[in-house]
């Protein structure tokens, strides 16, 4: 009821300040509109090559009298006789002011240069607000439009990767409509997460960005410290993406249509043994045990369960299937996008209308997307503005949790997929674990949809209350629904012939932001430039979910459309969330001479999430600038354009844990009343009223250089990073009734090293001559653990060790394999010849606990990124290339498809028999399900190089275009992934080093799908 209030309060506020400016009557500019005697002006507007700009604004500085350019540019404009200025607009050149006298003599031209010519005056969106580069204080970087269309990705999170130093993006799954996890500058937290906070158009969303197609993007920052970060508080602890859509624009309504489609197919299918090695392999694990009798000629049909009819009759006729060839598939994707962008002095907008269809490799993976968006921005006066972004989106997902290419790995090769008449035979072996993988690609068999529908507003009311002071109201309400279907058919290896099973999920999420935000600009004296920012705003988050799980569907096509049809109910549920956050923050921006800058912030934040002690957290920062090559004694110096140092300092905080986490909680338990069975409650989770917020101080020293006008800049970053009162259950005796409690235990630390520079190689001596630009951006990392429990004790249960990242691989170190000669030896250790062999880190003649290490962890030394972009006549190339270095990953794949146990399909790997005595794999053996100390066999280096994109287009001449009545005309075509460098993938028969990022304990999957090569044609129109 109090958020309710506060809405209704604000708006009164917004009106009230309408009404005030409003009755202040027109500004003073209006009452020149009315002119004694006018002259006409006529002149061009070209760009910097000469060539007519159509569709450019034409307007007299200080009224509404404006024109537009026609298809040669050519304009005519009323002026005052004595004279004017004309403001020149266009998009994507830098506004130009032009005085002109009433008579010039002559036609005046007009040329207007790209944006791009004034990089160090671009404005770069930031908290609450926008700076010129030059002016930027903190560590801020920047994605534009044209580095997030080069690589045609279907989240816009992927957009990122590579692009930013200090910026770790990584592929969570290769399954149609998979998503990303971004981190930046690290980890810092066990449990809070370390998601960054996502801001779009003003609105800080929770989730992620699976919902905004990449073609409505303008631009994305990435803020990094702490100075740059503070102004969000609690949220802003692990960074913040600002993300900035397409607005519309004064001039000529243009129309654009971006278009693309391609194929796709498995990067590599997975090494798997076939027919004939998996018999052999079949027999090597009973040579192992003693049960083949290789002097028997007819051993493969007299060893008891080595080989049933089916397999014998593969053998004798030499066949072997590949269920990867069967199940795999060449995909396809496409996307469409128009979009309509224009406007008035007074209103401007942009629609966009976007769908995209992505069918995956396996024929029961596939996602749609479907998104409109509209942009609008309209002047009410002089002094009010008002304006409003609506994304609405619609998705279907299929196959999120499906994962068949597993089962055609582990399916025997020398089964029969397929009777005589073509029919699948859900059972190709008498192996009643193992059905047929291809059962599992049925239509209707098997079914796992996710429906997603979105529809997120920013909403905003501008009021210039007086010269340089304004009042902003937001408003972002976001509407999320989510349904999730889930159908397993009696004939699929879920249900393994039994009754067929569904279930469903449903979520409701509701979340607004409301932002009252004052600011205040001026300049005194010319040099002096002061911005003050105040903010007071509430943002509340409201979560509803019912779930249902039923077996014995009467009729399969019912799917999970009638649960009440089903034999038997297995489970019903329903769950509820609320939070809120309450802020207050300030902010003050001081420029003196465009040499010395300084930023203070302030930001108080309110969690309903935390006790009542320690409710509300405050968090600092202060961040200085030194534009060096503003000072007197740097003029005339021929070689810097900007040189720039920064510094800054501050304090971020993480609110990231459950709603009710802090307080004591019952749960449902059973009980006997006399001899009758009862429920009851009973305590579940203690109460901590002195839970703290997890807080991060940061340090930061940037140093920003542009050089030789602009074709040499970059940045270069140092940053150190220290988290305390790290939120984590810390665990308790079974005698206090209870298992852990969530508390305040712990601290890390990040330190790292970035680099950034763009060059431009070759500049292009003439129109359409050659040129070649360089974009290039390093990062390093260092996390480690500094305190556990209040204590420099390490915690090995759960594998967190002080001085260490968060996450690293503890375990067994393996040396080689016990070798014939090394039998007595073995037997010591009471291993046999053929089993992996441990190294004995204490010499203690005994392998246990004790002689587990760290191996490494999966945090990479040095991450970056790489393009090369060239250009001649018409034609443009860029080569993007990613890539990881120095971090470890454990494969679970490896884990699970190399048991060695002679039942399954396995990996085709050297492995040991007294005829090939290697260190590499050890020795099949049935009476084993794996390997004695297998998992020291799944760790690898996870150092990756990926061609991740090569796009070659070309655009047509003005004079084609024009055929069509378009302004622009291009097509390309691109290669997304067409080469991975690793040795996981090129000697240890890896899948995709990227996203592994387990522990040797995880329960996830080992493979879902195989990563992709992709072709892909596009074209790209404007009218």
């Amino acid at each position: 009821m109090k958020q309710i209030k506060s809405v209704f309060l604000s708006c009164w506020l917004m009106l009230l300040a309408v009404h005030s400016a409003a009755a202040r009557g027109p500004a003073i500019a209006d009452g020149a509109r009315d002119f004694v005697a006018q002259a006409t002006i006529r002149g061009k507007v070209v760009d910097g090559s000469e060539q007519p700009l159509a569709g450019a604004t034409v307007s007299v500085k200080g009224t509404d009298t404006r024109v537009s350019t026609d298809e040669q540019g050519n304009f005519a404009i009323a002026i005052p006789t004595d004279g004017a200025t004309l403001v020149i607009s266009f998009l994507g050149f830098v506004t130009q002011e032009y005085p002109v006298q009433s008579d010039p003599g002559e036609e005046i031209i007009v040329s207007m240069q790209p944006e791009e010519a004034n990089e160090l005056d671009e404005i770069v969106v930031v908290g609450y607000g926008s700076q010129r580069k030059r002016d930027i204080t903190g560590a801020v970087s920047s994605v534009d439009a044209k580095s997030i269309q080069e690589v045609p990705v279907t989240q816009a999170s992927q957009a990122l990767q590579g692009r930013a130093a200090g910026v770790l993006v990584t592929n969570t799954s290769n399954k149609p409509g998979g998503g990303a996890t971004v981190r930046i500058r690290g980890n810092r937290s066990f449990s809070a997460g370390n998601d960054p906070l996502y801001v779009i158009d003003g609105i800080p969303i929770t989730g992620g960005l699976q919902d905004i197609p990449p073609q409505d993007i303008a631009s994305m920052e990435v803020l990094k410290d702490a100075s740059a970060t503070a102004i969000y508080g609690s949220r802003g602890a692990n960074g913040v993406v600002i993300i900035s859509t397409n607005r519309g624009n004064t001039g000529k309504t243009v129309v654009s249509y971006d278009t693309w489609f391609g194929f796709s197919n498995a990067y590599k299918q997975i090494d798997m043994m076939d027919g004939a090695r998996f018999a052999e392999f079949k027999r090597e694990s009973r040579r192992a045990t003693g049960d083949y009798d290789d002097g028997d000629p007819n051993a493969d049909a007299n060893t008891p369960g080595l080989f049933s009819p089916v397999e014998l009759a593969s053998i004798a006729a030499g066949i072997s299937t590949n269920y990867q060839d069967l199940m795999l598939e060449t995909g396809n994707s496409m996307n469409h996008s128009l979009g309509v962008r224009g406007g008035s002095e007074k209103t401007r907008f942009n629609l966009s209308f976007n769908y995209m269809n992505d069918q995956g490799v396996i024929s029961v993976q596939d996602f749609n997307r479907y998104a409109m968006r509209v942009n609008l921005d309209h002047d009410i006066s002089d002094r009010i503005r008002i304006g409003a972004s609506i994304l609405g989106n619609y998705s279907v997902r299929n196959g999120q949790s499906l994962n068949p290419y597993d089962d055609t790995l582990l399916e025997n090769p020398l089964g029969v997929p397929y009777d005589d008449n073509g029919e699948l035979i859900f059972l190709p072996t008498p192996d009643g674990l193992r059905s047929n993988p291809l059962a599992e690609l049925v239509p209707g068999a098997l079914l796992n949809r996710n429906k997603r529908l979105r529809l997120f507003s920013s909403i905003y009311g501008e009021v210039e209350l007086a010269e340089g002071l304004s009042y902003r109201l937001n408003f972002g309400p976001d509407l999320v629904q989510n349904r999730v279907g889930n159908f397993q058919g009696k004939f699929t290896n879920a249900r393994l012939g039994g009754s067929s099973a569904a279930q469903g999920n449903e979520d409701l999420v509701f979340n607004y932001t409301l932002e009252n935000i004052v600011k205040y600009n001026k300049v005194f004296d010319e040099v002096h430039a002061l911005e003050l920012t105040g903010l007071f705003g509430i943002q509340h988050r409201q979560y509803e979910a019912t779930n249902i799980s039923v077996r014995g569907i009467p009729v399969e096509e019912m799917q999970y459309y009638n649960f009440g049809a089903a034999e038997e109910i297995l489970g019903t549920g329903s769950d509820f969330e609320r939070w809120d956050i309450l802020s207050y923050m300030g902010r003050a921006n001081y420029v003196f001479d465009d040499r010395y800058l300084v930023t203070l912030t302030a930001r108080i934040d309110g969690s309903s999430r935390f006790g009542r002690n320690h409710r509300y957290g405050f968090f600092p920062s202060v961040a200085l600038g030194w534009n060096i090559s503003n000072e007197s004694f740097m003029e005339g110096n021929g070689v810097f354009d900007l040189l720039k140092l920064r510094a800054t300092y501050g304090e971020t905080g993480n609110t990231g844990i459950d709603p009710y986490g802090t307080q004591g909680l019952l749960r449902r338990t059973t009980y006997a009343f006399d001899e009758t069975g009862a429920f009851g409650f009973r305590p579940n989770q203690l109460r901590n009223d002195n839970l703290k917020w997890e807080t991060t101080r940061q340090f930061n020293f940037g140093l920003d250089f542009a050089v030789l006008g602009g074709r040499i800049s970059g940045a270069a970053e140092y940053y150190q990073q220290k988290t305390r009162d790290l939120l984590m259950q810390r665990q308790l005796p079974f005698t206090s009734g209870y298992g852990s409690v969530m508390e305040n235990v712990g601290a890390t630390q990040n330190t790292g090293f970035e680099f950034s520079i763009s060059t431009e190689n070759i500049r292009p001596q003439r129109e359409g001559g050659f040129s070649w630009s360089t974009d290039l951006n390093l990062a390093t990392n260092n996390e480690k653990i500094l305190e556990l429990y209040g204590g420099s004790q390490d915690d090995v249960g759960n594998r967190w060790f002080i001085g260490e990242p968060i996450q690293v691989y503890y375990d067994f170190e393996k040396i080689g394999i016990w070798q014939t000669h090394e039998a007595d030896a073995a037997e010591s250790y009471g291993r046999v010849p053929g089993e992996i062999k441990i190294k004995d880190q204490n010499q203690d003649g005994v392998i246990n606990d004790l002689d587990r290490v760290i191996l490494g962890n999966n945090r990479p030394s040095l991450t970056g990124g790489l393009t090369n972009r060239f250009g001649f006549r018409g034609f443009d190339l860029s080569v993007f290339l990613y890539f990881n270095h120095g971090n470890m990953i454990y494969s679970r794949f490896h884990e699970v498809h190399n048991t060695l146990f002679g039942r399954y399909n396995n990996l085709d790997v050297d492995y040991w028999t007294p005829n090939n005595p290697t260190n590499a794999y050890p020795r099949p053996n049935q009476n084993q399900e794996k390997p004695v100390y297998n998992t020291s066999m799944a760790y690898f280096d996870g150092s990756f190089l990926k061609i991740r994109n090569v796009n070659l287009g070309y655009n047509f001449p003005k004079s084609w275009a024009a055929k069509i009545e378009a302004e622009s005309l291009r097509i390309y075509v691109s290669a997304q992934q067409p080469l991975i460098i690793s040795s996981y993938v090129n000697r240890h028969q890896g899948i995709d080093p990227e996203g592994i990022d387990f522990n040797a304990d995880s329960e996830q999957l080992p493979v879902d799908t195989p990563p992709q090569r992709t072709w892909l044609f596009g074209l790209n129109v404007k009218f």
